[in-house]
């Protein structure tokens, strides 16, 4: 299978000409402009009265913690993976959807300590070592919270026929605008005829 680098994922093809703001920390946005009112107003409906630093898990050093991507089939289980463990092993195990199977990605995570500006979900499918197919979903800007976070992916669709069925090495990124690689994991997923 193929060995995946980071010249797969590049960030500006998703938007040519697009240069991300320059990296801000979030008590450096709050202070700006605060002789405005409307403006501190605002910024405290967008983040809360007391967002700074907001760490759930204080022991972690890291911004973003992704805890775990769905598979989600309507009428089917979700199919959970859990993302904190052995990333190795998960490489070992074949998540099996059907051929013509509509399904969507949903990717839990938390955000500590400073705002996250636009994060991506990058995910480029691989079939006996040839990219076949590379996706990326613009997540959003988040800010940091107690609360689990979650982003779901707009409906995908497996392909289908003989020739499609097989396995699939998956290479998923969540990154950021800032180039930061939040998390990467190779993820097997089997197209088969039928459930």
């Amino acid at each position: 299978m193929a060995q995946v680098g980071e010249d797969d994922i590049h960030d500006d093809e998703l938007t040519p000409g697009y240069k991300p703001p320059a990296e801000k920390s979030l008590d450096e946005i709050i202070s700006a402009d605060s002789n405005d009112e409307s403006l501190r107003r605002y910024k405290e409906q967008l983040l809360g009265a007391t967002v700074t630093n907001l760490c759930p898990f204080p022991e972690n050093p890291k911004r973003v913690i992704v805890e775990k991507m769905s598979l989600l089939v309507e009428g089917r289980p979700d199919i959970e993976v859990d993302l904190t463990g052995d990333l190795k092993a998960l490489k070992k195990e074949s998540f099996i959807l059907k051929e013509a199977t509509q399904y969507r990605v949903k990717i839990y995570f938390y955000v500590q300590r400073e705002i996250v500006p636009g994060l991506k979900y990058t995910q480029t499918s691989y079939r006996k070592g040839i990219k076949v197919d590379k996706t990326t979903f613009m997540v959003g800007s988040y800010p940091p919270k107690m609360e689990l976070q979650s982003y779901t992916s707009p409906i995908e669709e497996t392909p289908s026929g003989m020739i499609a069925r097989g396995s699939y090495t998956v290479k998923s990124v969540f990154l950021d605008d800032d180039s930061h690689r939040h998390l990467e994991w190779e993820w097997t997923l089997e197209i088969k005829k039928d459930w």
